[in-house]
């Protein structure tokens, strides 16, 4: 289990993430490049939705103005009559029920093509994040947690979801609305508006100060969420150690110390954010008194008759002169509210667009990854021979291969029967650059020879294996197949031809047919039973209750460790691969079973090269050539009498124990 470093207690300042903008950049830039004509609809439905939301307040004037206009006054010398003011009022409903309707209708537009867009997007976003992942070398998985990569695919992911379907949407609407209100707002009142803008700075201010703040918390809350799933993730599948060694109370402490670690920014994430929407309403209070004792001392200053700034106004006798009546008050309150509102729904939208970037930010570091590097050019293909004896490509199944050698530099292309020669010549290794594991390791296996490796845990074994199908790179020496340096050969195809049979087995859900077929999905049932058989599982299998389609979940957990053992060496014999590795494979089965085992591994081995790790050492005693390594270093090497006889290391082991500890 990985070691964890403990955040700190609860007394510390927890460390605060920093944003980056460039990433909600290059978010907007893949939906605006990848789903343009959605988009295009969408803006057209939100901006008719937030104009149509917009000028209610000038039919409100407009409602008003007809009811005033049957009053005698002053200002209104002739009034008009009840019906008059009634066909203008039922006009002016109509016109805004219309409104209201085309507003209605583009926010079903808008929410049904939201929908749309941000289930693709988020789909997209998987099956990249998802590709990209098989394109990953294998150290990346050793050196994050599975949890922490789950964390990408839900919580990282899912915050996308909620900028797409909701935040964007409705900043481009609140954007649209500010806008058009801003617009009518300085038509009927620039001295008003004049009010209004001192409010936006307000805002605008606390925002930043408040959301900037929450921002860096926001973020950290991300990075805490994956370190908590990851541990979560951890535990679970290390449950029986963790009960075994009682270590119960230790594993609740250290999740409680990364979950305090959580909730420190979280608290002060939500905070900060729980803080921003109340200070907002409280300024739009404010700022609705003010135009309201604004607009009513000029009301009152020109006895009725009104004297204000705006685009209406006309100059006579060199005075700058309008008139500002109630119903242009009572229009332009109603739009402040509204004004305030809008800007305190997009700064609730704030939380949305920083834990946006922050999910962003981890999903981007997964596709920025660099990816496993093959610059091989060598491939595997099938060919049979001609008359001659020469070998000839084909797609046909003929159970002989060759590696496809093009040449550069004259153009031409050879066909090199694999055999399964491999050689190793003075190898140093390390997983990291300054620790080297493996020392001047130096080794050969001709066309079927067994070559067994044997020591203590740690002694580089596996990583020996590791090697050869090439999921690590080595610092120095040559690693050949077939006469090829293992660097000109495409890693698929190179690990095409390796069969393998791990200690951990690892078995998918689905049926036990479609398990054994997982070693070469083009196979018939026919040639997976024919596996089955060869690997002495057919038995058992027959015996389950659905015999080959009996379903297998959560990793096999209703078949024994034998059971689930023999699958995988059946899932490795439908692979037909011409080398085999056998990491420990008998491992976990019991001496009867693995009679049974090593009678059919033996037949699938015929012919073969194979790598053999084992603890047993009565499982490598019919190895051409055994390895004794220890810390890297193969210290002695020869059959079994031949080592027996040198009274070595191996001796030891072999007189001392049949298993190594």
């Amino acid at each position: 289990m990985k070691t964890m470093k403990m955040p700190r207690g609860r007394g510390a300042v927890p460390p605060i993430g920093k944003l980056n903008f460039k990433d909600l950049k290059r978010l907007l830039k893949i939906l605006f490049t990848n789903y343009k004509k959605l988009l295009v609809i969408i803006g057209v439905a939100i901006l008719i939705s937030a104009i149509a939301g917009a000028v209610a307040g000038l039919f409100l004037n407009r409602v008003y103005d007809f009811l005033e206009k049957t009053v005698l006054s002053s200002n209104n010398p002739v009034p008009i009559t009840a019906n008059e003011a009634w066909a203008g009022i039922v006009s002016t409903v109509i016109t805004l029920a219309c409104i209201y309707v085309l507003g209605i209708t583009s926010n079903v537009v808008m929410g049904q093509l939201g929908a749309i867009l941000t289930q693709n997007f988020l789909k997209d976003m998987r099956n990249q994040v998802f590709a990209k992942m098989q394109k990953l070398p294998i150290k990346y998985f050793d050196q994050n947690t599975h949890g922490d990569i789950m964390s990408v695919y839900t919580n990282d992911i899912d915050a996308l979801r909620q900028l797409v379907s909701q935040s964007l949407p409705q900043f481009c609407s609140t954007l649209i609305t500010l806008i058009t209100l801003a617009i009518v707002m300085n038509y009927l009142s620039v001295m008003l508006f004049l009010a209004v803008v001192i409010g936006i700075i307000a805002i605008t201010f606390v925002t930043k100060t408040i959301g900037g703040k929450s921002g860096g918390y926001f973020m950290a809350q991300q990075q805490a969420v994956g370190r908590v799933e990851g541990y979560i993730e951890e535990i679970m599948h290390g449950q029986k150690v963790v009960k075994v060694f009682n270590h119960e109370d230790e594993a609740v402490e250290k999740f409680n110390a990364l979950n305090e670690h959580l909730y420190e920014v979280s608290s002060k994430a939500n905070g900060f954010s729980n803080m921003l929407m109340p200070i907002i309403h409280n300024i739009g209070n404010v700022l609705y008194v003010l135009i309201a004792f604004i607009g009513g001392g000029i009301y009152i200053f020109s006895n009725g008759t009104g004297i204000n700034i705006s685009f209406q106004s006309l100059f006579e006798n060199g005075t700058f002169i309008s008139v500002l009546e109630i119903n242009v008050i009572v229009s332009f309150l109603g739009m402040a509210r509204q004004f305030a509102n809008v800007m305190g729904q997009i700064s609730n939208q704030l939380n949305s667009v920083i834990m946006a970037i922050a999910g962003a930010s981890r999903v981007f570091n997964v596709l920025d990854e660099p990816i496993e590097e093959d610059n091989g050019y060598v491939t595997l293909v099938n060919v049979k021979e001609d008359a001659s004896g020469n070998l000839i490509e084909t797609n046909e199944r003929t159970h002989i291969w060759a590696w496809k050698h093009p040449h550069k530099a004259d153009g031409t292309v050879t066909y090199e029967r694999l055999r399964g020669d491999i050689v190793m010549d003075s190898v140093d290794f390390g997983y990291v650059e300054d620790k080297i594991v493996l020392h001047d390791v130096s080794l050969y296996a001709r066309p079927g020879q067994k070559i067994a490796f044997v020591g203590a845990t740690g002694a580089g074994k596996t990583t020996i294996t590791n090697l050869i199908n090439r999921f690590y790179d080595i610092q120095d020496g040559k690693i050949r197949y077939d006469g090829i340096n293992v660097n000109k050969i495409k890693k698929a195809d190179l690990r095409r031809s390796l069969g393998i049979v791990l200690q951990d087995t690892c078995l998918f859900s689905g049926t036990v047919m479609e398990n054994i077929r997982y070693g070469r999905l083009d196979a018939t049932d026919e040639e997976c039973i024919n596996a089955s058989k060869l690997a002495n599982a057919h038995d058992f299998i027959t015996r389950l209750p659905d015999g080959y389609d009996t379903m297998l979940t959560a990793d096999g957990s209703n078949l024994s460790q034998g059971q689930r053992q023999l699958i995988s060496i059946a899932r490795a014999a439908v692979a037909d691969a011409p080398v085999m590795i056998m990491d420990e494979a008998t491992s976990s089965i019991d001496t009867r079973t693995e009679l049974l085992v090593q009678r059919g591994t033996d037949k699938l081995m015929e012919g073969r090269t194979v790598f053999i790790i084992a603890h047993r050492l009565s499982t490598v005693q019919g190895a051409d050539v055994i390895m004794v390594l220890d810390h890297g270093r193969i210290i002695e090497r020869g059959s079994h009498d031949d080592l027996i006889e040198k009274k070595g290391s191996y001796y030891s082991l072999y007189t001392g124990a049949f298993e190594l500890e």
